[in-house]
């Protein structure tokens, strides 16, 4: 969060209730607002289609569609958010600013020929109209770009841009659905994926203009990150895990359950436990925006300074100190984002409870009970996730590995074998998964901080090392390859320019 850390930190030091709330409207914005995009964005469109007096198969078909390519792209991103994150702040705290902008490069052709591949055999198989087809897959690709970008642009100061990018694409959005919808007379399902596809896609113009002149061009490979799949394997199997256990549920209702509905060919969807499963998400914003904010402004100040100790020849009674402020707050800024949780899950339960019967989404007692079990299991989710990164700060990549690994399989089996087995209690899987989830990331913290200068000093190896496996052979491999091919291509515009002058 380098760069927007920076700002949080401003913005919170002012005093004064606007000051706040407009502190607080930035972190949510920035941290919080693609997502609030996606959400929104699918909500927008259920009820543009129920007001365009779209049939309800055609409803059913277009939400089911944007939530395939919203949970695919970012089940393939996940692959790379963590392992690129932390290259990047590598390079960051080493001044090698170059390789940052060839990382996003290098993950982003990956991610978009796998993804692109897979998901197109998907589509070619669906069943659905071939214009729907081509819609759908270039959702997909412009999603995979939109959600690398974001990880790029937690490091960038420019908030105000960002801020921009998100409600100018938003309202992009919304107006072209409405005006091919009602002005042009385009087919619904057409219309509304069109505009989204298009509001993401000015998203993601935006959002690369403002990486790229922020970070230099790079020279050598684009695939130097791979290096740290060798160095730091657990990270990318960490991110891929926390998304098969955050959004794996859903797709288990889809394939499994008996209230799932086939809507067209390969396309299923449970109508009756999605809709409930949006809103409850919603409830997860306030540790969201809470955890990057106490991150950034008050615990990465005593984590630092605890760790430049051993750097800067502090002694055993200043690291102690040191060691037991850095906890302590972090115990405290823990509980209070725990409680903070809580009441805003009760909050969503009450008026949910009260306000959601109320709009023409056909919400029954049924949805209501599965979204004030789906809020609490988000809850949970909210808060081991957000012990789970308090591990990898800490440079515990296993124990985040493994509470990962347990989110994912109790969460995806549990909700499997009830909706086969028990044919009820719709939920209750993804909020154990949940709850052990929450459990697993903070009993290993504790236990790792307990034995924490053990961990920073008797774990270490002797001596200093780079370990060489397939991906660091590869990486320098292609790197000195990319180097030949930019220094010859580099003296050919040389010579180039050489002759234009001459002439």
């Amino acid at each position: 969060m380098a760069g927007i850390g920076f700002e949080l930190k401003k913005l919170f030091s002012r005093k004064g209730l606007v000051a706040t709330v407009r502190a607080y409207g930035y972190a949510t914005m920035v941290c919080a607002g693609p997502m609030l995009l996606g959400f929104l964005l699918l909500l927008a469109c259920m009820f543009m289609a129920d007001f365009a007096g779209a049939v309800r198969h055609s409803r059913e078909l277009l939400v089911t569609m944007l939530t395939h390519a919203l949970v695919m792209s970012l089940v393939v991103t996940s692959l790379f958010s963590m392992l690129t994150t932390r290259f990047c702040a590598d390079m960051l705290y080493e001044k090698k600013y170059a390789p940052i902008i060839t990382s996003f490069y290098g993950s982003l052709w990956i991610m978009l020929i796998l993804g692109g591949v897979l998901y197109g055999i998907f589509l070619h198989f669906s069943g659905v109209a071939l214009i729907y087809r081509i819609q759908s897959w270039a959702l997909f690709m412009v999603l995979i770009v939109v959600w690398t970008e974001i990880n790029y642009l937690t490091m960038l100061k420019n908030y105000r841009s960002i801020i921009a990018a998100f409600a100018v694409s938003a309202l992009i959005a919304l107006l072209l659905g409405a005006l091919l919808i009602w002005l042009f007379k385009v087919e619904v399902i057409s219309a509304l994926m069109a505009s989204v596809t298009i509001g993401y896609s000015v998203m993601l113009v935006w959002y690369f203009r403002l990486i790229y002149q922020y970070f230099p061009e790079g020279k050598g490979t684009s695939l130097r990150f791979l290096q740290w799949l060798d160095t730091m394997p657990q990270l990318s199997v960490t991110g891929f895990l926390v998304t098969v256990g955050l959004f794996g549920h859903l797709v288990d209702m889809w394939w499994f359950s008996k209230i799932n509905v086939q809507v067209e060919g390969l396309f299923y969807g449970a109508p009756t436990y999605d809709v409930p499963a949006i809103f409850a998400f919603f409830s997860i914003l306030v540790t969201t925006v809470n955890f990057n904010t106490f991150v950034e402004t008050r615990f990465y100040v005593r984590y630092k300074e605890y760790f430049s100790l051993f750097n800067d020849g502090g002694s055993i009674k200043n690291i102690n100190e040191a060691e037991q402020t850095m906890i302590h707050i972090l115990a405290d800024e823990l509980g209070y984002m725990s409680l903070k949780q809580i009441f805003s899950t009760l909050i969503f339960i009450i008026f949910g409870s009260i306000l959601l019967p109320l709009l023409p989404l056909g919400f029954s007692s049924e949805m209501l009970r599965t979204f004030r079990v789906l809020c609490v299991g988000y809850a949970f989710y909210a808060i081991g996730n957000s012990v789970m990164l308090c591990s990898q700060y800490f440079a515990d990549l296993t124990g985040a590995l493994l509470s990962a690994l347990v989110f994912a399989i109790v969460s995806n089996v549990a909700t499997v074998l009830l909706a086969v087995f028990v044919n009820s209690y719709w939920g209750f899987g993804f909020l154990l998964g949940s709850l052990l989830f929450a459990v697993v990331a903070i009993i290993r913290l504790c236990a790792y901080l307990r034995k924490l200068k053990y961990h920073v000093l008797s774990r270490q190896p002797l001596f200093a090392y780079q370990r060489e496996g397939i991906f660091t052979r590869l990486a320098d491999t292609l790197d000195r390859r990319a180097l030949r091919v930019q220094r010859r291509y580099g003296q050919e515009e040389f010579n180039e320019q050489a002759r234009k002058e001459s002439d």
